[in-house]
Formats: structure tokens, sequence, C-alpha cells
């Protein structure tokens, strides 16, 4: 009885000692999705590459409307001409001149024979593809941080369980002393209780390194460090078969949608190609002046040009070739993503299976151990067994408690690797209810004629936050780094 209450109070203190008094605030995995979806780095960095995507759709629809060039030039001109006359020599005349030169010009496509139109939807076509990029980089971000924060978890478990591992091998090696002393055990008994604790504190140093490698790696991902982490909490919702998780799978994921949109545009890009052959026809229309000293002179021209290619070596057609294969290589790439989606649901499937099996055999690996231990201490004190059998017996409990923190940890990672390679794995998904970054924002400020110019999207639905997704949002605003979110 009095060794289960020195397990305990040393299993407290321990806790206390590697995670301070500072850090009583309890951060949960919420805290810590939200944490790294307001802190990342990479989702800023291809945020920006999608507003540089939408860009291009303006520029795709810029080729379809009139360019307006003011033009202005100053010149002058002086002319020496000298000549020469029989009987009266040379005679040198100078002219000079000034003039300034205005013009204004105006240049549209007329007929593209449907090109411009095509190069407008393969650009949005582009942008649908950059956003569902987006959304795949998010998910890694969140699978990251729910690493990073079980790692956290189970190196910090392993701490506190190795220190009391520790505590319990000290009192065994004082007690195999006391008995040495009393004549009731041998100087090996002492050695193999001396020989566990190096060993137990070589452990006990590697858990500490282990967790400090931990915290690093979750201010890597998370963008802070960890405070007090909470117990890792309820698992998921989850399909009820493997069936329905690859049906979401192929319905959601968004490295299938970029790969659809990829192919959409490739398609685009060959119909494009074929039409170059028919040239285009450009209309312009310019108006210019010219003042100088003996008076202006002012004109308007214009004028309709149509040029076909008649011979280019070759160029023409091979450039419709290539468009041909690049959509045979997206079409593959998009039947190789959807087989890479169906691996990844099925071996996190699986692996969420072998997880939860070893979970409940470490529960019951536990039991055991313990009541072992426990009768195995209980014969040391009556002499029928040595220093040696209660160490073995508390080091095959001391095993089984880490199986089973590894075990717990692998469970929760299993079930949100499964949400990522099922495309469920996001801010919206996962209901944490703090706003998220609106990619429609920035292409609806474009606007032509008093309408939008470019937006090459369909609405995006947003989830109203839950009651308890206010509350978190709150707890997130007085949090460190609350402010270095979008």
């Amino acid at each position: 009885m009095r060794m289960r209450l020195a397990f305990g109070v040393v299993l407290v203190a321990a806790a206390i000692s590697v995670f301070g008094p500072g850090q009583a605030q309890a951060q949960t995995l919420a805290d810590t999705l939200v944490a790294a979806y307001r802190n990342s780095n990479l989702l800023e960095q291809n945020r920006a590459l999608l507003r540089a995507t939408d860009e291009d759709a303006v520029q795709a629809q810029a080729q379809l409307l009139p360019v307006i060039r003011f033009i202005t030039g100053a010149q002058a001109n002086r002319r020496r001409i000298e000549t020469s006359t029989p009987g009266v020599g040379s005679i040198v005349n100078t002219t000079s001149s000034r003039q300034m030169n205005f013009s204004l010009a105006a240049e549209m496509p007329l007929i593209d024979f449907g090109r411009g139109r095509l190069s407008v939807a393969y650009a949005r076509e582009q942008v649908l593809s950059a956003r569902a990029g987006l959304i795949a980089v998010e998910q890694g971000v969140l699978l990251q941080a729910v690493q990073s924060y079980l790692n956290v978890v189970s190196t910090r478990d392993t701490v506190t369980l190795r220190r009391s591992n520790n505590e319990l091998i000290r009192q065994e090696l004082r007690a195999a002393r006391e008995r040495f002393e009393l004549g009731d055990s041998t100087r090996t008994d002492v050695a193999i209780a001396e020989a566990r604790l190096a060993g137990a504190q070589s452990a006990l140093s590697a858990a500490e390194g282990n967790f400090n490698v931990a915290r690093e790696e979750f201010n890597l991902n998370v963008g802070m460090y960890p405070g007090n982490l909470t117990a890792a909490p309820s698992l998921p919702r989850l399909p009820a078969s493997l069936q329905a998780a690859l049906d979401a799978g192929r319905r959601n994921h968004p490295a299938i949608v970029q790969a659809q949109h990829q192919v959409a545009a490739a398609d685009l890009l060959v119909e494009i190609a074929g039409l170059q052959r028919f040239g285009s026809v450009t209309g312009s229309l310019s108006a210019g002046a010219v003042a100088a000293p003996g008076g202006n002179t002012s004109d308007l021209t214009a004028s309709v040009t149509w040029g076909v290619p008649i011979y280019s070596g070759g160029a023409v057609i091979s450039g419709e070739r290539q468009s041909i294969a690049r959509q045979d290589a997206q079409r593959s790439n998009l039947h190789q993503t959807v087989a890479l989606v169906h691996q990844a649901v099925s071996e996190n499937w699986a692996q969420l299976a072998v997880a939860r099996a070893q979970l409940a055999a470490s529960d019951t690996q536990i039991s055991a151990a313990r009541t072992a231990y426990e009768a195995v201490r209980a014969e040391a004190e009556f002499g029928s067994r040595t220093t040696l059998d209660v160490l073995n017996a508390e080091q095959e409990l001391l095993d089984a408690q880490s199986n089973r923190i590894m075990a717990s940890a692998s469970v929760q990672l299993a079930s949100y690797a499964l949400l990522e390679a099922m495309g469920q794995l996001t801010v919206e998904a996962l209901n944490l209810g703090i706003p998220t970054y609106d990619v429609e924002a920035y292409s609806a400020g474009f606007t032509r004629w008093g309408g939008n110019a470019a937006r090459p999207v369909q609405p995006a639905t947003r989830a109203a936050p839950s009651e308890q997704g206010q509350r978190l949002d709150r707890i997130m605003s007085r949090a460190p780094g609350a402010n270095q979110g979008p």
C-alpha cells in the first residue's frame, strides 16, 4: 500500500516538475489546430500563389479587350548645306526645324476563332486547381499539427513514467542494500539493482531529450511552443466501413479535385492549339497630330488585318501534338492520384484497426503485469523471490505502460490520417469555429465596366461557428500569437 501511494506521489511530482507551474492553462487539440492554421507560413505562401494565379485570369480576360496607347515625342533637326559656285566660292546654307508628335492608338482582336474565350476558361481552371491545392496544403498543416501534439503528449507521459520507474528502482536498491546489511541477500542483488538504476537513468535522459525534440517540432508546425497539453480527446467521427471511406475520399480529396481541373485545363489547351492555324483578325485605330512652327497637321487611320500562318517550319503542328501529349499526361496523373488516395485510405484504415487492437492488448497486458508485479513483490518480502525477480516484473509493467502510450497515440494519429486521406481534415470539416481564408475575396475586387471581371470560382459555403467554436475563438484571441493569423 505504501509503495502504491509513493508511486502516485512520484507521478504527480514528476508531471509538475516537467511542465512547471507557469503552464497551468490547458491547451487542447482544437486549440493546437487553430494555432497551426493561423500561424502557418506554408499556408501564407500558398495563399499568395493563389492570388498570383487569380491575376492570370484577369490577364487572360484583358486579352479580349482593346489596348489603348498614348504616344508623344519631340524632334529637332538642323541641316547644313554647302555649295560651291565658280567665281563666287563656297556658300553655306543652314536650316532648322522642330516638331512635336501626338498620337492615340487603339488595337483590339476582332476575331480569334475562340482562342481568347478558351484562354479565359483555361485560366479559370488553373484558379480552381490552385484552390484545391490550397486545401491539400491546409490538410497537411493540420495533420502535422496533430502529429506534433501527439508526440508532445506521448513523450511527456513517457518522461513521467520513466521518472516514476527511477524512483521505484531507487527504492528497490535501498531495500536490497538493507537486506544485504542484514545478511538476507547477496552483493549480487545490490549490483543488479544498481545496474537497473543506471539503465533507468539513461532511459530517462533519452525520454527527456525526445520530449525537448517534440517541443521544437511542435513550435515549427504550430507556430508556438506547447503549453500544458491535455490528453488526446475522443476520436473523431469516422465512416462505418472501408467502402464508405473510399467513396468519401474519391468525392472530397483535394488532390483528386486538383487533378480534375488540370485535366480540364489540358483539354482547353488542345483546343487552343488546334485553333492557332486559323490566325487572327485584328482591328486598329489611331489618331495623331504634328505641331511644327510652319503649321499643324493631323491624321486619322483605321485598319483591319488578318494574319494566318502559312509556313512555320512545323511549329504549329508540333504545338498541337505537344498539347495532346500533355493532355494524356494529365489524364494519367488523375488516374494515379485516384489510386494513391485509394491506397492511402485503405492503408490508414488498416493501421487504425491494428492500433486499436494494440491498444486493447496493451490494457490487458498492463492489468496482468501489474498483478504479477504486486504478487512478486509480496513474495519477495517473504524471501521466496529475489531482487532480480522484482525488477523483472517491474520492467514488464513499465514496458506494458510504455506500449500503451504509443498505442494510444497511434490510434489518434491513424484516425486523423484517415480523415486527411478522405479529404476531411480541414478547419470547416472539423468545425473548429474560426474564420477561414476567403479564396474569393481577392478576385472579387477585380471589376470591369461596373461588373466582376474574373470570378473564376463557385461560391464557397461556410458554416456558421457553433457556440463552442465561438468560445474557442474568444480563448484563442487572448492566446499568444493569436494576432498572427489572416
